[in-house]
């Protein structure tokens, strides 16, 4: 599979940073006790933010096979990817 385009892995890079920086905010409120409700919100947050850059992964590897049909990923591959983000 091709590399991502630079814009595409600009997005990818942009969105994992933000996962991160969401993920030491739910470290930080368990450290200081804070309610169960308010961790889960947050984690829940951390997780959409992590399958997002997945399916920006995936989205772009979907694109470089319609338009190389030379590319080694297969469906099967591909739909192996896809579904482990489920």
């Amino acid at each position: 599979m091709a590399a991502p385009d630079v814009e595409t892995q600009k997005k990818v890079v942009n969105r994992l940073k933000r996962a991160r920086g969401q993920l030491d905010g739910v470290i930080a409120m368990v450290e200081e006790g804070r309610a169960c409700r308010d961790v889960v919100t947050q984690l829940a947050a951390v997780s959409k933010a992590l399958d997002r850059a997945g399916f920006v992964v995936i989205s772009s590897a979907m694109k470089d096979c319609l338009e190389d049909p030379d590319q080694p990923l297969t469906v099967e591959e591909l739909e192996k990817v896809f579904l482990s983000l489920s």
